[in-house]
């Protein structure tokens, strides 16, 4: 079976095309920005944001020479004063992996407030046919209340959005989830 990272890439990825714009909005290890590099090619932009210093350091050495990415060093609620202004209404994408930094200290988490304010700034940058992914992890301690938080932000979006969720329903404990917001007008 898929995994909600790999289906998040799946869904976003019918998003995107070279040139395209594009955020990872908690750039942890990586793998989702050189993904979206990938498919915005050098002529896209991919903006990463991390709370973490150390894991930008990494991500950056990963890639380096890609001249479409930028990465920034804050929390992704502050997306919209630092993304460029020709930004809004252009993001084709923008991929949340929420939780913490796999093998980093498991105190540094994503917080329902900040992750609430990211969303709503990530679809106000979106473009039409544009579409936001998160993962969420309800499974750690702090994670089942920001999941609940993502499904309601995805529950209540207004007319011009079409939002859904993903995940298990046979399994014992709380397996990742995935929510998709797309703008569809």
């Amino acid at each position: 079976m898929m995994r909600a990272t790999e289906l998040a890439q799946l869904l976003l990825g019918q998003s995107l095309a070279a040139g395209g714009w594009v955020v990872d909005a908690t750039v942890g290890n990586g793998h989702d920005t050189m993904w979206l590099a990938e498919r915005v090619g050098p002529t896209g932009r991919v903006f990463g944001f991390d709370v973490q210093a150390a894991a930008l350091a990494v991500v950056a050495e990963r890639v380096r020479g890609l001249k479409q990415v930028t990465l920034t060093h804050a929390g992704h609620e502050r997306m919209a004063e630092c993304l460029p202004l020709e930004a809004k209404g252009r993001l084709c994408g923008v991929m949340f992996n929420l939780g913490y930094l796999p093998g980093a200290a498991k105190d540094i988490i994503t917080r329902t407030e900040t992750t609430l304010k990211a969303l709503q700034q990530a679809v106000d940058f979106l473009a039409v046919a544009g579409t936001v992914t998160v993962v969420v992890y309800p499974g750690h301690p702090g994670g089942a209340k920001e999941a609940e938080a993502v499904r309601a932000f995805a529950r209540t979006r207004p007319e011009g959005f079409a939002a859904s969720q993903h995940g298990r329903i046979n399994t014992v404990g709380a397996a990742p989830e995935l929510m998709v917001i797309e703008r569809v007008r």
